[in-house]
This record gives structure tokens, C-alpha cells and sequence, in this order.
């Protein structure tokens, strides 16, 4: 994190990336001094509005973050950056998108957690569009034009108003990620799926959280001892971040996670915690033994929608056993997952996440 004494002071100079997040009401006139070094701009966490008109003076800047400001709109002069090709404008109060705000190179846009009603036809001409995330909004429907978007790998749209899905999207070529669950379509199948796999009610006074684990799109992850009567379990804690993550309810991913069932590469939950005292919601799952771990970690700004594979996990070399669970596991998970007919969210990717030990 930065300070705007450290701009000042000119000890920033130089530097690529900037984080401030200090209350800020209006743009530092100082940020323009890293004019020929900065490429990713986070402003998230202020009370910022709006951006300076003559932002494109940033003529590097590839990443900007806004989230968690109360801009009601899309800033037009977004589209004027001609080298801008990352927009983040979570948890604002967006109700509006101008064609004009759509940089020439954006390939991902965040507009989770707003007010939009709708989306200009012209997004459609985003050729490098790869990642879109509009869960938590007011959208109805999609524009037809988004067909357009051939190079279109994930897109969130739950939580919204949409009445139907799109029969197009599923004839975009790469869209490989798609998250709707939340929407008036698809509001009987979560009811179904959670009538049909029902699941304990944990109190929260029955778990001694720990140390986290992990941090996902929408919760972050804790180790935890669970007490029963005859004596204690260690469990996972999943706590969700909010009423509406990237993911888009926690009431739909648990739904998901619930209907999804028992196998032995899936991680079925144990319960879901009641009465926490800030009303968190939160899910209890099965801890995974030490034993395993992951391969690979999150996206990066570089990869966008693909996991970053560290280069030393690779199976050359070793015992036959591996490759051949290797390639059995992730194709049972996703024999069981079409058997159960899960949600469609995040939680029932078929995605492998974990190696398994030979």
C-alpha cells in the first residue's frame, strides 16, 4: 500500500504498480508524475466518483482497479486509454455503461456487485474480450452483439434478473467458465437441489476457528475444530465474503456444493453454520488430508481466466500409478457431477484442483 507523502515526496517514482487506499475524494494530480512507468492503477477502498479527463496521459497503464467507490457510472475516459486492456469496478453504484468507456484492448471487465440494467450493444465489438463478470446486478438480459466475443472464456452473470439463458452463449467457442446460478431461470433447480440433499445446521458456537487456508473469488477458507458430543472433528470453515461475491449468492453456491453429493474426489459439505454474531454465512466441509496439495494457483493479470502452473509440478517420472489417477480422477468427478445434474456455479467445476499422492 502507498501514501500520497510518498508521491509527494517523489519516492514512488519509477515504479509500475500503485495502491492507495486513503480515503481519497478526488484523483492526486501527483499520480501523473509516474506518467512513464505506472502500468496498473488500484483505487479501490476510497470515495472516488470520477476519473480526470485527461487520464490517457497514464500512456502505460494496462490495469485499473475501482472497487468499492461510488461511481454511478462507467467513466467514459476509460476509452481513451489505449493501452488499458484490465478494468475493475466492483461494489460501486454503476448503473450506466457508455460505449465510450470500452477500451480498444479490454479483455477483462468487472463490474460485480452494481445497479446495471443493461449493457451497451457495443461491447460486442471487444474482439479481445476474455473474462466478464457481472454478477449481483439488475440485468435482465444479455445483448445479442456479446456473440460477437469470440475469445470469451468465463462469464459470471448470477444474481441478475434474467428470466432465460442465452442459447447462443453456449456456441461461443472458448467460454469454458460460466456461472448463472441466482437468476429467476434458474431458481427451481436451487430449490430442487436443496430439497433433495438436505444438510445439517451447524451452530457456530460449536466450531474453534483457526488459521485460514485459503482465499477464493467469494470466501475465505479456515481450518477449524468441529465438537460433537463424543468428541471433536477438524473440519474446513468456509466463510463467504458477502450477500454478493463474484460467484453470486452463497445461498446458490451451497446449494450447488450440497446437491453435488458424496464421492471420493469431491469435497461434499457437513453442514452449514447458523448464528454467527455478524451473520456470516458460512459452510463446514471435510478437511483434505496434508497429503495433497494444490496444482496450481489462481489467475494472474498476464493468464486472466487459466491457472498458473508452477513449472516443477509436472508427473515425468513418476510411478505409473500416478499418471493413471491422474487421468481416471478428474474424468469420474465429472461422470458423477452430470449424474447429479449440480448447479451450474463455480462449486461444481470440473476443473481438478488438488494432486493426488500415489
Amino acid at each position: 500500500m502507498h501514501t500520497l507523502e510518498q508521491l509527494r515526496r517523489g519516492e514512488l517514482r519509477g515504479i509500475k504498480r500503485l495502491q492507495m487506499r486513503c480515503g481519497l475524494t478526488e484523483f492526486p494530480r501527483e499520480i501523473f508524475s509516474l506518467a512513464d512507468s505506472l502500468e496498473i492503477l488500484d483505487l479501490s477502498g476510497n470515495q472516488l466518483s470520477a476519473l480526470p479527463d485527461d487520464l490517457p496521459r497514464l500512456h502505460k497503464l494496462r490495469v485499473i482497479f475501482c472497487s468499492d467507490n461510488p461511481f454511478s457510472e462507467l467513466p467514459e475516459v476509460l476509452g481513451q486509454c489505449t493501452q488499458l486492456s484490465m478494468v475493475g469496478f466492483k461494489a460501486n453504484r454503476i448503473a450506466h455503461v457508455s460505449p465510450k468507456a470500452l477500451p480498444p484492448l479490454l479483455r477483462w471487465l468487472i463490474l460485480t456487485d452494481n445497479a446495471l440494467t443493461e449493457l451497451p450493444a457495443e461491447i460486442g465489438q471487444c474482439a479481445h474480450m476474455q473474462k466478464l463478470m457481472l454478477a449481483g446486478n439488475q440485468l435482465r438480459a444479455l445483448p445479442p452483439e456479446l456473440a460477437h466475443c469470440k475469445r470469451l472464456e468465463l462469464l459470471r452473470i448470477s444474481a441478475n434478473r434474467m428470466t432465460e439463458l442465452p442459447a447462443w452463449l453456449l456456441q461461443l467457442p472458448r467460454l469454458t467458465w460460466l456461472a448463472f446460478a441466482g437468476n429467476p431461470f434458474a431458481h427451481a433447480l436451487e430449490a430442487q437441489a436443496l430439497a433433495n440433499a438436505p444438510t445439517p445446521h451447524i451452530a457456530w458456537q460449536r466450531l474453534q476457528l483457526q488459521h485460514p487456508l485459503g482465499e477464493g473469488a467469494s470466501g475465505v477458507i479456515h481450518q477449524a475444530v468441529l465438537s460433537h458430543e463424543d468428541g471433536e472433528q477438524t473440519v474446513a470453515v468456509k466463510l463467504f465474503k458477502g450477500a454478493v461475491t463474484s460467484d453470486g449468492l452463497p445461498d446458490c453456491e451451497m446449494a450447488a456444493c450440497m446437491h453435488a453429493g458424496a464421492h471420493p474426489h469431491v469435497v461434499s459439505a457437513i453442514g452449514r453454520v447458523t448464528e454467527h454474531p455478524d451473520h456470516t454465512q458460512a459452510l463446514v466441509m471435510p478437511l483434505i488430508a496434508p497429503a495433497f496439495g494444490n496444482l496450481a494457483g489462481p489467475p494472474s493479470l498476464e493468464s486472466c481466466t487459466r491457472d498458473v502452473y508452477p513449472p516443477t509440478n509436472a508427473l515425468t517420472g513418476q510411478p505409473r500409478c500416478a499418471w493413471r489417477r491422474a487421468l481416471h480422477q478428474p474424468r469420474s468427478t465429472c461422470t458423477h457431477a452430470a449424474s447429479r445434474m449440480a448447479t451450474c456455479t463455480p462449486t461444481t467445476s470440473c476443473t481438478p484442483q488438488r494432486a493426488t499422492p500415489c
